[in-house]
């Protein structure tokens, strides 16, 4: 179907946060996606991929991740520069602004008349992670957490004992994720650990683990992988629409 796009500036507890929303161009209620970005903030590939979702009968909302540390509209250049500013961002935002963003969005969504009460969580790379620390808000129907880093090392920001992997056992809603067996930001003995954590708390959880390098997803750059893109498009697109039914 096809899509408009508009953007909002939501109200969060850290500031004002730019939102991109893709939906479909016709009348009626959708249920809602919150697509967090890489650390780049809304890229033309993050674009395209929340078009890719809109598409497929969904309301999807991008939010600018580090909005409280740059100027609205912020856009990071995927080079070394980029990246240096979009780690450095990382680091110095806490879990817990992540969460009250999302708490935001969540918000922001039920009030519009083109949404359901129903809504789940997607991303890439940070935003993986962030997808995955979403499903601790029980708002939150599903996540699909393409290649989550830090969730293993535990080494973004937060209050003791409230990081993503110790508050697995608090996450109510179904999980995919999906992981690069090439990726060097989450080698084999992080995976085995998360899986380890899930398996324990008895989490609803599909695990895949893909013969893919770190960004696969990007449809930018040498890493991207068009084939498995297209199957986890699909994926993701069946497993919304199950979960947010």
């Amino acid at each position: 179907m096809n899509i408009v796009q508009q953007s909002h500036e939501i109200l969060t507890e850290t500031g004002m946060m730019r939102t991109s929303v893709y939906r479909p161009d016709q009348a009626g209620q959708f249920p809602s996606l919150i697509f967090y970005s890489e650390i780049f903030q809304e890229t033309a590939p993050i674009s395209r991929a929340a078009a890719m979702m809109a598409g497929h009968g969904f309301v999807v909302f991008v939010p600018e991740i580090f909005h409280e540390l740059n100027p609205i509209g912020t856009v990071l250049a995927y080079d070394e520069a980029g990246k240096d500013k979009g780690n450095q961002d990382k680091f110095n935002k806490p879990l817990e602004n992540h969460d009250t963003d999302t708490q935001a969005l969540i918000n922001f969504a039920r009030e519009q008349v083109y949404c359901t009460a129903n809504i789940g969580a997607m991303g890439v790379c940070i935003g993986g992670h962030l997808a995955f620390r979403a499903a601790l808000n029980p708002d939150i129907s599903g996540a699909f957490c393409l290649y989550p880093t830090d969730i293993h090392s535990n080494t973004l920001p937060c209050l003791p004992n409230n990081d993503s992997l110790t508050r697995i056992a608090d996450i109510r809603c179904e999980l995919v994720m999906v992981f690069g067996k090439q990726d060097p930001h989450v080698p084999p003995q992080g995976r085995k650990l998360i899986y380890q954590h899930l398996e324990q708390a008895q989490s609803q959880f599909s695990w895949l683990e893909v013969n893919a390098q770190h960004a696969f997803m990007r449809d930018e750059g040498e890493r991207f992988d068009p084939a498995l893109a297209v199957q986890m498009y699909l994926q993701a697109v069946s497993f919304f629409q199950r979960t947010l039914k």
